[in-house]
C-alpha cells in the first residue's frame, strides 16, 4: 500500500470508522472537507472566494410539522463508569439537546453551534478559507429555547452523530422529527468529536481518534455509543430524570438512531436494551450482530457508494441483514454520500461548495432524509402506516429498496 494510501485510509477510518469513506460531508459537501475516498484522490470542488465566506448566510430548512420546536441543553455524568479513552478524566460526561413539540409562541432563537466548535470543525475539515466560524455558526435554526411543551405525551428518539462529527449536524432531522410530534435527543460523546464545548468553558477534542484506529477500537466505540444512548435513556425517564419536561415522554415508546458510528451503536443499544423498540442506521458500518433484535424493526439508510450490495462495505450490511429477524428496510440513494443524511450538503449548497462525484442535491438530500426517517419513527412508534416504506416511489426516484 502506498504511503498516501494508507494516510487516506487512516484518516477515512478516524472520520467516520467506514471502509472507503468515500468524503466527509458528501451530498454537496465536499469542500467543507479533506476529500479522502479510500484512494488518495481529492475531489474536485467549487466554492465561495475566500473574500465572501465571512458574509455567507446559512439556515437550516424549516421544519415541515405541525409543532412550534423547544430546546434544551443538558449536560449528562455516567458516575458508574470512566471515560473509555481518557480514564484520567473520571466519569463519562455527554452533552445533548433535547427537541422537543412546543407551544406557539415565545421563546429566542437557538444557536446552532459555538465559534469555537465550528473553528475546529472546519479546519478538521481543512476548509477555513470556505467558510469562516462565525458564519457557520450563526446558521439559522428554527427552535427555540424558553417555551413550553405542547400538551400531551410523545415519543422519544436519541440520535448519536458520526465519529468526529458534533451532534449539531442531525439539526435538521432533530428539529423536523419534534415538529412531527417526537422528543429528540441528539448526543455530543466526550472526546469522539473534533470539538465540542462542555460546562466551566471546556472545549474537549477528538482523543478518540488516535486509540479508535487500534484493532478492536471500532467495536470499542461501538459498544461505548451503546451505553451512552442507553444512559440518556436512563437521565430522560424513570426515576433520574435530568430534563425538566420528562414528564412529556412516553416511555413505551423509545427509538434510537445515528449516523455512521451513531448507527452502528444503536444496533448495540438494541441488544442489550429492550426499551429501544425502532432503530436506524444512517451509512455506518456494523461492528456488533444484531442478536437478540427479535421482531423489533430496524431501517438501514446507505450511500450508493457504499451500502449498496455488492460494493465497498455492502457484505458488512448483507451480513447483519440476514441476522435480523423483525421488520426491515434497507434503503440506497442514488448519488449519495457518506454525510448525505445530515446537515452538512444542506450548508455545504449554500456555501457554494459542488462535489461532482456526490451529484444529489443538498435540498433532495434533506428531503429524502427526513421523509423516509420521519416515516420510520411514524410507523413503529406512533402506529402510523407509512405507505412510503412499502416500496419505491414515483416521487422518490433516487431511493432504491435492497433485499426486500
Amino acid at each position: 500500500m502506498t504511503a498516501s494510501r494508507s494516510t487516506a485510509r487512516r484518516r477515512a477510518l478516524a472520520t467516520a470508522l467506514v471502509l472507503s469513506l468515500a468524503v466527509p460531508l458528501a451530498g454537496g459537501a465536499t469542500a467543507f472537507a479533506a476529500a479522502a475516498d479510500g484512494s488518495g484522490r481529492h475531489a474536485s470542488v467549487s466554492a465561495v472566494s475566500p473574500s465572501d465566506k465571512s458574509t455567507a448566510s446559512l439556515r437550516l430548512p424549516r421544519p415541515t410539522g405541525p409543532y412550534t420546536v423547544g430546546r434544551d441543553t443538558l449536560h449528562l455524568v455516567d458516575k458508574s463508569r470512566r471515560d473509555p479513552w481518557v480514564p484520567s478524566a473520571g466519569a463519562r460526561e455527554l452533552m445533548t439537546s433535547v427537541y422537543y413539540p412546543a407551544r406557539h409562541g415565545g421563546g429566542q432563537p437557538t444557536a446552532y453551534t459555538s465559534e469555537e466548535e465550528a473553528r475546529l470543525l472546519l479546519e478538521w475539515w481543512k476548509k477555513e478559507d470556505l467558510l469562516a466560524p462565525a458564519a457557520y455558526a450563526g446558521t439559522r435554526t428554527h427552535a427555540r429555547t424558553g417555551v413550553r411543551p405542547a400538551p400531551g405525551r410523545f415519543p422519544l428518539i436519541v440520535l448519536s452523530p458520526g465519529f468526529t462529527a458534533p451532534r449539531s449536524t442531525l439539526t435538521h432531522l432533530a428539529e423536523d422529527l419534534a415538529s412531527r410530534g417526537f422528543v429528540v435527543a441528539t448526543v455530543d460523546h466526550a472526546y469522539e468529536s473534533v470539538g465540542t464545548a462542555f460546562p466551566g468553558g471546556r472545549v474537549l477534542t477528538c482523543q478518540a481518534c488516535a486509540p479508535v484506529e487500534e484493532p478492536g477500537g471500532g467495536e470499542l466505540a461501538t459498544k461505548g455509543r451503546a451505553k451512552d444512548i442507553s444512559y440518556v435513556i436512563d437521565r430522560l425517564t424513570g426515576g433520574k430524570n435530568a430534563w425538566r419536561y420528562a414528564r412529556t415522554i412516553d416511555e413505551k415508546r423509545i427509538g434510537a438512531g445515528g449516523h455512521s458510528i451513531g448507527g452502528s451503536g444503536t444496533l448495540a443499544a438494541m441488544t442489550t436494551d429492550r426499551r429501544v423498540r425502532a432503530g436506524m442506521n444512517m451509512d455506518g458500518h456494523f461492528y456488533t450482530r444484531p442478536t437478540g433484535l427479535g421482531d423489533r424493526p430496524f431501517l438501514m439508510l446507505g450511500a450508493e457508494t457504499l451500502h449498496t450490495p455488492g460494493v465497498e462495505d455492502g457484505k458488512n450490511w448483507d451480513e447483519t441483514w440476514e441476522g435480523m429477524d423483525g421488520w426491515k428496510r434497507w434503503l440506497t440513494v442514488e448519488g449519495s454520500g457518506h454525510f448525505t443524511f445530515t446537515d452538512v450538503p444542506v450548508l455545504a449548497a449554500q456555501a457554494g461548495a459542488v462535489d461532482p462525484e456526490v451529484p444529489l442535491s443538498g435540498e433532495r438530500s434533506e428531503q429524502i432524509t427526513r421523509a423516509y426517517i420521519g416515516a420510520f419513527y411514524e410507523q413503529h412508534l406512533r402506529g402510523i402506516p407509512k405507505p412510503l416504506l412499502d416500496g419505491p416511489t414515483p416521487g422518490n426516484p433516487e431511493v432504491d429498496f435492497q433485499r426486500r
